[in-house]
């Protein structure tokens, strides 16, 4: 990959002079879904695949951005100086968004820069992408500003500031926090409500993760990603004339059955009822993981794809249809929506002789469907970002 795009670096911006490649993954999240802004856990882990760059600093102020992903678009310009988020700037807003946010921040980025990206996660997948090409712009600043206080902790954060304030997705801190984290064959067992963290090996003893991408775009900003946040907003105000809690995270599920008749709406106890034990239930999971009980850990992947589809509505017909397909085939262990939803990825833990079977069964059933077709893919946990 590196010599790809170094290659299309030089047909695009000339030559290569003074060009590094680096490199930040995607992530899939394994359990723990619309819990990171309820002050509840998570449990992602960085992939293999991910979002590849060509980078150089230039002499002037001005930022040319191009996307192997998006060559249509060509090369996009902008300037460091009066940075905003502009419809026209299509992609580039998340680097941009980097920049500005570094900036606000207080780090001096002194010059523009020639950024070439090439990305292998599947667009629009919910397996960050987006996130993948803001921790990504901010180790490239970090490296070439000699930023070395900014920590992969910070990365994820301002990443985090970026999204929410210059691209206006209200989104919790997991996607980048997993990219900029990383580490090979560990998911990250997150407590969003203050960012202790631990590593936990992902040990799946003849089994793999295999993404299922439904191919139905979404885009978070436009959907209904922010009205369930609000939605659970207004049930944890409710909540707190009652009990004292800071997030919905705060709440055992015997906590919440106790309290939740002051929630005055069934819709946002129903938003409620999922954060709170999506939670539990990603704390059992890695408990499940801890004692080698991946059949447990499988289970409970099942039981957070039913509360995602009855309590939370954000999964659809063509998520729903993923895993209830792959729940038929023999040797799946557990299957789930990950990301946002409302279109993107499943991922299933599959034994390693099921999974060719599992493509022939899932992949013919789901286009026959939905009227097109899914694409899946193998993955490994990988690291965060790296220099190439």
């Amino acid at each position: 990959m590196k010599e790809i795009i170094l290659q299309k670096f030089a047909e695009v911006f000339g030559d290569t002079e003074g060009v590094d490649t680096y490199f930040a993954p995607g992530r899939v999240n394994l359990i723990g879904e619309h819990t990171d802004y309820n002050g509840g856990h998570v449990f992602p882990c960085a992939l293999t695949i991910g979002t590849y760059a060509a980078a150089r600093k230039r002499n002037d102020k001005k930022l040319r951005f191009y996307s192997m992903n998006f060559e249509q678009l060509g090369v996009i310009e902008s300037s460091i100086e009066n940075i905003k988020p502009e419809k026209e700037a299509d992609w580039t807003n998340y680097p941009k968004g980097m920049i500005w946010a570094f900036m606000e921040k207080g780090y001096e980025i002194p010059c523009g820069m020639d950024l070439l990206l090439n990305g292998n996660i599947p667009n629009g997948s919910g397996l960050s992408s987006s996130a993948s090409v803001e921790v990504l712009t901010g180790y490239i600043l970090r490296e070439f500003f000699g930023l070395k206080q900014v920590t992969n902790t910070d990365l994820a954060l301002i990443g985090q500031f970026s999204e929410n304030k210059f691209n206006g997705v209200n989104c919790g801190i997991m996607d980048q926090f997993a990219i900029a984290m990383g580490k090979k064959d560990n998911a990250i067992f997150l407590d969003t409500a203050d960012l202790s963290f631990e590593y936990a090996p992902i040990k799946l003893e003849g089994a793999k993760m295999v993404i299922s991408c439904s191919n139905k775009k979404r885009g978070l900003g436009d959907s209904k990603y922010n009205e369930r946040r609000s939605e659970c907003e207004t049930a944890l105000a409710e909540l707190q004339k009652v009990v004292d809690i800071k997030g919905l995270g705060d709440l055992t599920e015997e906590a919440f059955e106790e309290h939740k008749s002051a929630i005055r709406d069934d819709v946002r106890i129903r938003r409620a009822r999922h954060a709170v034990y999506e939670n539990q239930r990603t704390i059992k999971a890695v408990e499940a993981l801890k004692n080698n009980d991946v059949t447990l850990f499988g289970k409970l992947m099942n039981d957070s794809h039913v509360s995602l589809r009855d309590d939370y509505e954000v999964t659809g017909i063509e998520l729903d249809t993923l895993v209830e397909e792959a729940w038929k085939v023999d040797g799946v262990i557990g299957s789930r929506m990950t990301g946002a939803g409302f279109g993107g990825c499943t991922v299933s833990i599959v034994k390693d002789e099921a999974i060719d079977n599992f493509i022939a069964k899932v992949g013919p059933a789901y286009e026959q469907k939905i009227g097109y077709a899914a694409d899946f893919y193998v993955v490994e946990v990988g690291d965060g970002p790296k220099n190439l």
